[in-house]
């Protein structure tokens, strides 16, 4: 009887020896992964601005972002001009289409934007009298 209920204590040591090393183990990942976070905010990737900018904008205006013609990171985040379809008409090259001038913070996050001009979409860009 004193055999088996060293076995069992032994046993019982052993398990409880074990749970707190994986408690542990996670907690020092969590820690690490929350001190990582909270030392530096997080910087996206270029061409994930680019995705999360077209996307906010589609969603605050309605309309379809087609493409992004110019794209700028700045010191306070990331300005781009996003292509958008206005009016879609028949045939396609007389669609309506709008040039929108996007401004994000530093983490990707849209702040601000505005129409910077308006044009049909078969018409050739008159701006810089070239």
């Amino acid at each position: 009887m004193s055999n088996t209920k060293n076995t069992s204590d032994s046993q019982e040591s052993q398990q409880s020896s074990r749970k707190p090393q994986r408690s542990q183990a996670t907690q020092t990942s969590q820690a690490s992964q929350k001190s990582q976070s909270s030392q530096e905010p997080r910087h996206p990737k270029p061409m994930e601005v680019l995705r999360e900018a077209r996307a906010q904008l589609a969603e605050l205006t309605g309309m379809t972002a087609e493409s992004v013609s110019s794209f700028e990171q700045t010191e306070e985040g990331w300005v781009l001009e996003v292509e958008v379809l206005e009016l879609e008409r028949v045939p396609d090259t007389m669609s309506l289409m709008a040039s929108y001038q996007v401004e994000l913070d530093a983490e990707g996050q849209l702040t601000g934007y505005r129409r910077a001009r308006r044009y049909e979409r078969g018409r050739a860009d008159s701006r810089g009298g070239r």
